[in-house]
């Protein structure tokens, strides 16, 4: 909220960031049971694939992103960052070994928000350097994450999951 209210160029209001999050928040309502109905049909690891590069690429958008229209196709972005949500959490427990499905689960999601919790001080730290600076690691974390899961993440294919 702060780059896009107080950073940018031609910064946006608050009430404006409101509609702006709205925008991302109809996005991602609207890819959800597409997607979903895809990834059971084709398999889920292309899907969380595309949903990573979203998660990518949205601050190096934002980066460039200097007035209200190129915000709006930005907060799309951002909305298409769910693209796979619903499939990656299918993904997790399928990948899940019976009878440990919540366990593991709740595992991941604990390790994940503590490291964002941690990731959140050091962008803390780098916003203090320099906001652009703290986009692009950003950025380079999403590229090499996204790397990990294309080279070793597991995939279900639609056969397991008839």
């Amino acid at each position: 909220m702060i780059w896009v209210t107080r950073t940018i160029l031609h910064p946006v209001s608050e009430l404006t960031f409101g509609w702006l999050s709205a925008i991302e928040n109809i996005t991602a309502v609207l890819v959800y049971v597409p997607v979903a109905y895809l990834a059971d049909r084709f398999g889920k690891k292309p899907f969380v694939l595309i949903t990573f590069g979203f998660f990518t690429c949205f601050p190096l958008a934002l980066m460039h992103a200097h007035s209200l229209v190129p915000l709006i196709a930005v907060f799309v972005l951002r909305g298409l960052k769910e693209f796979g949500e619903p499939t990656r959490k299918a993904l997790i427990m399928d990948l899940a070994p019976e009878g440990r499905k919540a366990a593991l689960f709740g595992l991941y999601y604990l390790v994940r928000d503590v490291i964002v919790a941690f990731a959140a001080f050091g962008g803390a730290l780098l916003w203090r350097v320099s906001p652009e600076l703290n986009l692009q690691v950003a950025f380079g974390f999403g590229v090499l994450g996204t790397l990990w899961f294309a080279w070793r993440g597991s995939s279900v294919g639609p056969e397991k999951c008839n």
